[in-house]
């Protein structure tokens, strides 16, 4: 998986589910292929789309080794599913009745009966089982008995420039075992990560910004510098802090005390708890208290070289999302939970984490890959782990991505994931304009357009520009409209792939615009070679996902302390009411943009310096309209947002 970050010395960086009912099996479907068995069911989406004849190179050399894990359905799979969209829905009887861990696990995990089957199975095929956890047991052997073990041949398939192994066929399970087994994955090795397109400056090169600044929006007009659309510009704003961001959001008096919010993320910054005091300090935000900030993390890092996961340029991630939820939220109790790896099953095991052991009822991710690069395995094992979630009242909420509808990105309009999840809150963005006195003044979608200053410094060149990056969004071209969304989305946005309607990203948005960004502090490696703290201005979708995740901690304090759990539901039951700012692309009536200087070199006048102008409101093919969007989903949250938690007040009786 990657990071949703963009940063503001470049314009982007880079952060399949299934239908509602996640997780039940093509049960009594049989294999054709499987010679092995007489009955064996079908593991739907164990074949990937790119494994297709064409780029068949042939059989995988039996001697082969792989890793793959197994992922148990648990007891119910259906059942889980339908409690979990009991428990969410306002209008359910159901609504609120949160089970703990504990009765998740007795109610819908794997028996030891299943556990034993399964084992069975698969070292009767010829695996030797390394690792056995509540959700999955993991398996290493040779290819030719994974072969046997699941009813398919491995091939070796081009895919772009490489070539990687996957099954020739779908794979199977005996049926004895089918109803215990969810999916497997491994079988097919092409990489399930993010990875960073723009990297924060590890300890390599420390990044600041060139001035000249507004310390809040059109505060400092860039009156030597052209015009852009018929009128002068005001300078990008240095960085909002929390007192602003708070105030654009309604936050009131609310501070998230007594909630829980965790942060995922790839590896861990080894300075967070001193670049997150000092930037506290430093704001006027609240002190850290001891114990307010937890991490949870693995034994061991993989994968950590520039040429896989990159694990310093994870680090800004952390302190972005920590600093940005404390801003919002300076009560609210943050565990950060580092995976492993920037892979799929380390990402699936810090959430699993936060779900086997409840730390937090509100969980920010800001990381996701596009649509195109998942597969349906992959995806049914986030689902059962944000149903398992669900039905403990623990929300989850992802950064919808920084590149638009990706066409630039990848050719292909599409929308990240697991943001396209039916199952979590997809946080689109925004350019935010918050005025003096922290008054708040509109919003536009976010999408940006980028244009030079000319030589002669008389006009901007090929005003506005080509698109660099703006919020993810758009249909999903895989999941099913889930009931939550219909009413409100349109349908030609709901229709868009299917005429039977599927997922629209996003469902909600905050600031993520680089150029209106927020300010962040973290120890950075200076041109001298020292390692110091320093601040700079930072933004994407990265920065969205955490902000309303604080937001949701604010109205979670406001409810009492009552768990929000899996939002949708609520937070489409708001939609066409006050408590969002309905965000559209000119606000005003006018086109939009904002004066950009930049250090050639990242850190200081040596080199120069590059201005620009960038344009707000212009995301892809995207738009944000009134009404839901694409862009912002049903809008972002307005002053009467957090108070509209409030428990509604008994009536006396006379």
């Amino acid at each position: 998986m990657r990071s949703n970050r963009a940063k503001v010395r470049a314009s982007v960086s880079m952060a399949a589910t299934l239908p509602m009912i996640a997780g039940a099996l093509a049960l009594g479907i049989p294999a054709a292929h499987a010679a092995d068995s007489p009955a064996r069911d079908t593991l739907k989406g164990t074949k990937p789309t790119w494994a297709t004849a064409k780029a068949d190179k042939g059989a995988t050399s039996n001697s082969a080794q792989i890793n793959a894990r197994v992922y148990l359905a648990g007891q119910d799979a259906k059942g889980l599913a339908a409690y979990a969209k009991a428990v969410s829905d306002p209008s359910s009887p159901l609504y609120g009745k949160y089970l703990s861990a504990k009765q998740v696990q007795a109610r819908y995990g794997a028996t030891k009966a299943q556990v034993k089957a399964v084992r069975t199975w698969l070292a009767a095929s010829g695996l030797k089982v390394t690792e056995v956890t509540q959700h999955y047991i993991a398996v290493s052997g040779d290819v030719s008995a994974a072969e046997k073990a699941f009813g398919t041949q491995l091939h070796n398939y081009a895919k772009g420039s490489r070539t990687y192994r996957a099954p020739a066929t779908t794979a199977t399970v005996p049926a004895s075992v089918s109803d215990a087994v969810l999916t497997v994955t491994g079988l097919d090795n092409a990489p399930h990560k993010a990875t960073h397109d723009d990297t924060l400056p590890p300890p390599g090169a420390v990044f600041k910004n060139s001035g000249p600044f507004s310390s809040y929006y059109g505060s400092n007009t860039a009156t030597t510098l052209p015009d852009a659309y018929g009128t002068k510009i005001p300078y990008a704003v240095q960085g909002y802090t929390g007192k602003q961001l708070r105030a654009a959001y309604g936050a009131g008096d609310y501070t998230g005390k007594h909630v829980r919010v965790a942060i995922t993320d790839a590896f861990a910054s080894p300075t967070i708890a001193f670049d997150a005091g000092t930037y506290a300090k430093a704001h006027g935000d609240a002190s850290w208290k001891t114990s307010q900030l937890h991490q949870v993390l693995p034994s061991n890092y993989t994968n950590t070289g520039a040429d896989e996961c990159d694990a310093s340029g994870w680090y800004g991630e952390e302190t972005l999302d920590v600093e940005a939820v404390h801003a919002v939220a300076p009560d609210a109790d943050v565990t950060y939970v580092g995976a492993a790896s920037c892979q799929d099953s380390d990402l699936l095991d810090a959430l699993s984490k936060v779900v086997d052991n409840h730390l937090a009822d509100i969980v920010s991710n800001s990381w996701g890959d596009i649509e195109g690069n998942e597969t349906p395995d992959i995806a049914a094992a986030y689902d059962q782990v944000f149903q398992l979630g669900a039905v403990q009242g623990i929300g989850f909420y992802f950064s919808s991505g920084d590149n638009g509808d990706e066409v630039a990105n990848t050719k292909t309009k599409q929308v990240d994931t697991p943001a396209n999840s039916a199952w979590v809150t997809a946080v689109g963005g925004t350019s935010l304009a918050v005025g003096k006195g922290d008054t708040y003044l509109w919003e536009t979608g976010w999408g940006t357009e980028k244009a030079s200053l000319s030589a002669d410094g008389k006009s901007w060149t090929n005003f506005p520009g080509a698109f660099t990056s703006g919020a993810g969004g758009g249909t999903s071209k895989t999941v099913n409209e889930p009931y939550y969304q219909k009413g409100v989305v349109p349908d030609s946005l709901a229709k868009a792939n299917s005429s039977t309607g599927n997922r629209v990203v996003p469902d909600i948005s905050a600031i993520a615009d680089p150029n209106t960004g927020f300010k962040v502090g973290q120890t950075q490696t200076q041109a001298d070679g020292t390692e110091a703290y320093s601040e700079y201005r930072i933004g994407g979708t990265s920065l969205a996902a955490p902000v309303i995740a604080a937001v949701q901690a604010l109205a979670q304090e406001a409810r009492g302390g009552q768990a929000i759990g899996f939002a949708n539901p609520l937070i489409y039951s708001k939609y066409g009411t006050k408590v969002y700012h309905d965000v559209t692309d000119k606000p005003t009536g006018k086109d939009l943009a904002v004066a950009r200087v930049d250090f050639a070199n990242g850190y200081d006048a040596t080199n120069g310096l590059l201005t620009s102008v960038r344009s707000l409101g212009k995301d892809s093919s995207l738009s944000a309209v009134k009404g839901y969007d694409d862009v912002t989903g049903v809008g972002t949250p307005a002053g009467g947002y957090v108070a509209s938690y409030k428990p509604a007040k008994a009536h006396r009786k006379h």
